[in-house]
């Protein structure tokens, strides 16, 4: 069980996540600035079959090594990665047309459908 603190969980680590955000996570770490495109998200999983498109972004004479958490094997989830899978379950099935990634964080999306988007 996860506790908050001032309105983050606490205790969500990398190892806790399911195979597929575990994935998705690398990804966005492996990335580091740039953006994901095309990501289905299907019960609140992301679906990494086939692969979403990536744009990463370099730039000339500065740091374009991916994210250090990238080789850790566990870690506490930074408060933009636990709200990124709080939209997921949000979603529910959906789709992100763009994730962009700041400093191999999420940054913003932009979604099509899913269960936030249906009226009541």
């Amino acid at each position: 069980m996860n506790r908050t603190f001032r309105g983050q969980s606490v205790g969500t680590t990398k190892q806790s996540l399911s195979e597929a955000r575990r994935q998705l996570l690398e990804l966005i770490q492996w990335v580091g600035f740039g953006r994901i495109e095309n990501l289905c998200v299907r019960g609140g999983e992301p679906v990494l079959e086939p692969a979403p498109a990536f744009v990463r972004e370099h730039k000339f004479g500065g740091e374009n090594d991916p994210h250090p958490g990238l080789t850790a094997t566990d870690f506490l989830l930074k408060s933009q990665v636990v709200d990124l899978f709080r939209q997921f379950d949000v979603i529910g099935d959906g789709l992100i047309l763009i994730l962009d990634v700041k400093h191999g964080l999420p940054f913003r999306m932009f979604v099509k459908g899913g269960r936030s988007s249906r009226a009541r």
